[in-house]
């Protein structure tokens, strides 16, 4: 079954000669540009992740004051990763594909990863020079922008293996292109317990 039936999307949409396969419409030297921007982002947010924990296990400023600009780095450099992800979802993946759908996910959820940082920044950057701050909300906050970042990570990389976004394709390959381009995005199978 579909999964986006009654959506206005079509997992059927046919790549035609004049779209041609999805490649990444920023890039430089031939290569995508997102991918390679994406890691200072997610290394950011992870770290500080890891700064408001270490902080309160240990009360020195040195550890907020590194989750505090980890937080401000990350929200910068996703910001000039979703530049060339924008440019590529808008216009490198077809409209009614279900690439396209993935994408939108994808972007979503990094859009909410970037709010939920930027407000740890708000949030924190007050306390730069102390007093001791409790960070609860920080350690929330930077937690669910970790754990969001990971789920649009995982559609990215589906934007990739799955749907070759970005990829340059072989010969053996693009015959095959059509039927990939075919396959479900997101497919939830439940078994129905005997009983």
């Amino acid at each position: 079954m579909d999964s986006t039936a009654g959506s206005g999307y079509d997992s059927r949409v046919r790549l035609s000669e004049k779209e041609g396969a999805m490649y990444s419409k920023a890039k430089v030297g031939g290569h995508p540009v997102h991918p390679m921007l994406v890691t200072f982002p997610v290394a950011a947010y992870t770290g500080a992740l890891v700064g408001f924990a270490v902080y309160a296990a240990n009360g020195h400023q040195f550890w907020l004051n590194l989750a505090i600009a980890l937080s401000i780095a990350g929200a910068g450099s996703a910001v000039l990763a979703a530049l060339p992800g924008f440019v590529d979802l808008t216009f490198g993946v077809p409209r009614r594909s279900q690439a396209k759908v993935v994408g939108l996910a994808h972007g979503a959820l990094n859009v909410t990863a970037l709010g939920l940082f930027i407000a740890v920044a708000v949030i924190y950057v007050g306390n730069w020079n102390g007093p001791p701050v409790g960070v609860t909300l920080g350690l929330a906050l930077s937690g669910a922008g970790v754990a969001v970042t990971v789920a649009a990570g995982a559609l990215g990389w589906m934007l990739v293996q799955t749907y070759h976004v970005g990829v340059r394709l072989t010969v053996n390959q693009e015959q095959d292109e059509e039927s990939v381009q075919q396959a479900p995005a997101l497919t939830i199978v439940r078994h129905r317990q005997a009983g």
